[in-house]
């Protein structure tokens, strides 16, 4: 068994996912910082380990409840859900974007009623994965919980389902025309997947 990793900020800094800057953020809002998880999950044994301190950490919040499935949304979730399927046991699906609408594709299926946890690699406002909530439902299935690697929002985001982040922390963001970055005359970049 693999110890869990106990603090991820600084593993972030050392796997330098932790960017400053000025950054526009798939919420459309903007952030002096960003963390992009990819540079962490990008290495696959300790995709595995993250995946499995999620799901344990899940476990404590869902109780004696086991989900069927991990969903979550592409391109950011699908190693993360993956990962927390893999320690579940269970299978690790992603929603996609079809005509505007996040759906799920690809041949995968649930039966109404199906236990599925909710997984992201980070959240901030919250859009994508009540965007996946929102696809759940439309399948039937019962979503136990919501889980993320990092909460950029410091535990302010609610789901209506219990909720789990290994790491939180508190990331400053404004809305573009308020941004004092932009008032000082910087350009945000964009390092997110979504479009």
């Amino acid at each position: 068994m693999i110890a869990p990793v106990s603090d991820l900020l600084p593993l972030f800094v050392e796997r330098g996912a932790l960017l400053d800057g000025h950054f526009l953020l798939s919420s459309g809002l903007h952030s002096p910082r960003y963390l992009q998880c990819a540079r962490v999950l990008m290495d696959p044994a300790l995709a595995s380990r993250l995946g499995a301190d999620l799901a344990h950490s899940l476990r404590r919040v869902m109780g004696d409840l086991e989900p069927a499935a991990v969903v979550a949304p592409a391109l950011g979730g699908v190693l993360v859900a993956h990962e927390v399927a893999r320690a579940f046991g269970c299978r690790g699906l992603f929603t996609e974007r079809q005509d505007g609408v996040m759906t799920l594709r690809r041949g995968f299926t649930l039966e109404p009623g199906t236990p599925v946890v909710v997984v992201e690699d980070a959240i901030t406002t919250g859009k994508s994965t009540r965007e996946v909530l929102d696809a759940m439902a439309a399948a039937g299935a019962k979503v136990l919980a919501v889980g993320s690697l990092v909460d950029r929002s410091a535990g302010e985001v609610e789901f209506g389902v219990p909720r789990s982040s290994l790491l939180r922390i508190e990331v400053p963001t404004y809305p573009a025309d308020a941004c004092p970055l932009c008032a000082a005359g910087s350009k945000p970049v964009k390092p997110g997947s979504r479009a």
